[in-house]
């Protein structure tokens, strides 16, 4: 029996549901017998082209409806169909899922996702080690607010957040040269709500926001789910390609550009000062509004500051985003958003709309932390400990990484963007290096449009020097014997 096709289109249904569809239908129809093998993941996906994960993705639906069944070093085959079950009297509820939902959980099912086991160097996590969170002195200034301030606490606050937080906020941003009234401020869940509200200030479903690539996965996935797209922008070693984002930013259905200007996540890069005016003059030459994410803005360790956008712009064009998840501690959900003018009040009612109200306690407990100087005291231990992270991961790359690969020196926050010579996606290589002991987050996930990568993200986030220097050398070993195995030729790379 020849084996029945598939096509894809270009209708809105993600391209996996495409595939998982066309195949139940053959299996129904008989097309597609009993007991017979489905092509192999590999082999399907480069027949379509597309990416193996997408084929992955509907082999895996249709194992969930009980329609096919996997053996490892065997293959994927179709199930005998069991005989038909009585009638149900009541028909189980199927959820028709919004096309934003569906896209957004196909860029979830995207993501790789490899357990972390015992004694694997966790190279690709960014989230703060929790050996350094400051958490006595934390408890000490939380239950001295609630001790003090009584019921009226716990209470809803207003949708702009704690006085106090935001004048401690407004006093420190002024100390970084931002010009900022505590009621320019409203604090959120962490830089992630900031993002969302951020957006939907200027954007709605089926507008796009530009985005530098590599981006922030999360902002992507925000997007998804909102119906919005990302908008590629390019990138070179100063920052976002000037003349990508003005043609981008003139397009009528892009609605504002989203950047991280300094520690970029996730290539560690920081915008120098001409191409952050750059940024300015090609927004106000469009007339489109700039969000600028500065969730590590705390974190420098090395090299003198540059002003963020938010002080070198004089027309109300950027958005503010901070956050201590990173600083401190991601338990805290706290952070804030920025704005001028009538954005302030627009914001105070998406977050009225999305929450009521932030936990006040925690507020409280974060401006007293603050004004005690607890926070400044661990930031001082924090920078260190990152600025010696730093220079033994730089220094376990120039010893183990083959030659022809490059990577970024940042000068503070977590993350480092690795770029391997070959014609190599980097996806392939997680398996093994997990195998070795070792986790790194490939460069396909921080893409807009999900393609290949050549290059990775490393971070110091928890790791010591020790287990640094362990996980590197394993990953070099993992990338020298998959390139002893492969063709030479350059994958999409990003030059840094």
């Amino acid at each position: 029996m020849s084996r029945p096709s598939v096509d894809i289109t270009d209708a809105p249904t993600p391209v996996y549901r495409q595939i998982a569809d066309q195949l139940r239908d053959h299996v129904a129809a008989g097309r597609l017998a009993a007991g017979e093998r489905l092509p192999p993941i590999r082999a399907l996906a480069q027949e379509l082209g597309v990416h193996r994960d997408t084929v992955a993705l509907a082999y895996d639906a249709l194992a969930e409806d009980g329609l096919v069944e996997s053996t490892v070093g065997r293959g994927t085959f179709v199930r005998e169909r069991s005989a038909p079950s009585p009638e149900p009297t009541q028909r189980p509820f199927a959820a028709v899922l919004t096309n934003p939902v569906e896209r957004l959980l196909a860029f979830e099912r995207t993501r790789t996702r490899v357990p972390l086991r015992e004694g694997v160097v966790p190279l690709h996590a960014l989230v703060p080690d929790p050996a350094l969170y400051p958490i006595q002195e934390f408890r000490r200034a939380f239950n001295r607010v609630v001790n003090e301030g009584g019921p009226e606490l716990f209470l809803y606050g207003g949708p702009q957040g704690y006085g106090e937080l935001r004048r401690v906020l407004a006093a420190r941003f002024a100390d970084a040269d931002l010009s900022v009234d505590a009621d320019d401020l409203v604090l959120c869940h962490g830089a992630s709500q900031g993002i969302s509200l951020a957006v939907r200030l200027f954007a709605e479903p089926g507008d796009a926001i530009a985005v530098e690539t590599p981006t922030y996965h999360n902002t992507l996935g925000t997007l998804y789910a909102l119906g919005m797209r990302p908008e590629p922008i390019f990138m070179d070693s100063e920052g976002p390609d000037l003349d990508s984002l003005e043609r981008a930013l003139a397009r009528p259905e892009v609605k504002a550009f989203y950047t991280i200007p300094s520690f970029h996540n996730p290539l560690g890069t920081t915008a120098g000062l001409a191409r952050r005016r750059g940024v300015l003059e090609v927004a106000s030459r469009c007339g489109k509004p700039v969000i600028e994410d500065a969730f590590e803005m705390d974190l420098r360790y090395t090299g003198r500051r540059v002003p963020a956008l938010y002080a070198l712009d004089e027309s109300g064009l950027v958005v503010h985003l901070f956050s201590f998840s990173k600083s401190l501690f991601p338990g805290v959900r706290v952070g804030s958003v920025c704005a001028r003018g009538r954005l302030v009040e627009a914001l105070l009612a998406l977050k009225h709309a999305t929450d009521l109200s932030d936990a006040m306690p925690i507020q409280a407990a974060l401006a007293a932390f603050i004004e005690g100087g607890h926070y400044d005291r661990h930031l001082g231990r924090l920078r260190k400990v990152l600025r010696s992270r730093a220079a033994a991961l730089r220094e376990a790359l120039a010893e183990h990484m083959p030659e022809g690969a490059r990577w970024t020196e940042p000068e503070g926050g977590y993350q480092v963007w690795v770029d391997l010579p070959g014609d190599v996606d980097t996806r392939d290589l997680l398996p093994e290096a997990e195998r070795a002991g070792v986790l790194f987050a490939p460069g396909a996930q921080f893409m807009p449009d999900g393609r290949a990568s050549s290059g990775l993200r490393l971070t110091v986030a928890q790791p010591d020097e020790e287990a640094i220097r362990r996980g590197v050398a394993a990953l070099g070993q993992v990338i020298r014997d998959h390139a002893d195995r492969m063709p030479r030729r350059r994958a999409n790379a990003v030059h840094i």
